[in-house]
């Protein structure tokens, strides 16, 4: 029995992607460079996403913080309306805790805090609610600029709803696919400061309750991060949306000589995963499969097709 299960393991390796034993629901393996499309499956299906959300929620503060010289450092107040419809209290916030903007960032990136996120579209969102026109709460303007970033991306399958992925409403539920998530994720990686975020295995924050200073040490949900060249980006689960993963890997440069020029060429892959039973067996495999296919586009030119580029 032992020596069969070591066999089907093993085999699960060998395969192709598309033949893994739980193979995901959706999936796509891309050059981050170019967005040429490696491999796919069902990329382009509407599927509930979790809290691959909060790349998007992420983005818009630091975009925010980038064109309107707002201050990461800045404190925000937990408000009770966090607690509300948004799951588990992973860092153990109560409404009134004080904490940076810089540290709700690492919450919701590192350890998919769904409260830390809330903050974050509250005091970003009454932030905006000066310049932006609209109607509605802060936290509504705030998902209001997450779409409006969608579009930007052409994301034209995506509608963001919360900025958390809690998708427990009977009424309406959001969505993305893998392809409109490998545009975000594209975005998103070009940022230094996002890239620095999702990097981070362990992050130790603070925040104050009333006179008291807390800490906290959180620990990154992606097992795959420092592995086979991961270097981000994001977990994320419900009943809806099953196991998802986004993840971004690199390893060294390829050089190419033109003559007397010599180039370095990034190798970089970005492997989003949707409706998965196992993402961190099925994201390794994924990725093993992304870098034999990337190292066969390389070694044939990287010839990019555009109806097959994102």
């Amino acid at each position: 029995m032992r020596r069969f299960f070591i066999a089907l393991f093993s085999l699960a390796l060998c395969l192709p992607a598309g033949q893994a034993l739980q193979a995901a629901k959706a999936y796509a393996i891309v050059d981050s460079q170019t967005g040429f499309v490696l491999e796919q499956q069902g990329m382009k299906d509407k599927r509930q996403i979790g809290s691959l959300t909060k790349v998007a929620t992420a983005m818009v503060v630091l975009d925010w913080a980038e064109k309107r010289a707002g201050d990461l450092n800045q404190m925000a107040t937990i408000p009770p309306e966090a607690f509300v419809g948004t799951g588990e209290n992973l860092v153990g916030f109560q409404p009134g805790d004080r904490i940076t903007l810089r540290d709700l960032l690492y919450a919701a990136l590192v350890q998919s805090d769904n409260v830390a996120a809330y903050t974050l579209a509250a005091h970003v969102g009454t932030a905006l609610q000066s310049v932006v026109p609209g109607n509605g709460s802060p936290v509504d303007l705030f998902v209001g600029q997450m779409n409006t970033l969608a579009k930007s991306l052409r994301m034209d399958r995506t509608r963001f709803l919360n900025p958390h992925g809690i998708d427990t409403s009977e009424r309406s539920l959001p969505y993305s696919t893998a392809s409109d998530l490998v545009r975000l994720s594209r975005y998103a990686v070009n940022k230094p400061g996002f890239r620095f975020y999702v990097s981070q295995k362990e992050r130790q924050i603070s925040f104050s309750r009333g006179t008291q200073k807390k800490g906290y040490m959180l620990r990154n949900t992606n097992e795959l991060l420092g592995t086979n060249g991961v270097d981000g980006v994001k977990t994320g689960k419900t009943a809806r949306a099953g196991d998802c993963l986004i993840l971004s890997a690199h390893r060294e440069s390829q050089i190419v000589k033109d003559g007397g020029r010599t180039a370095a060429i990034p190798r970089q892959i970005i492997v989003v995963m949707l409706g998965s039973t196992d993402r961190f067996h099925e994201g390794a495999q994924l990725l093993e499969r992304g870098w034999q296919l990337h190292d066969e586009w390389a070694a044939g030119g990287r010839m990019v097709d555009p109806k097959k580029t994102l």
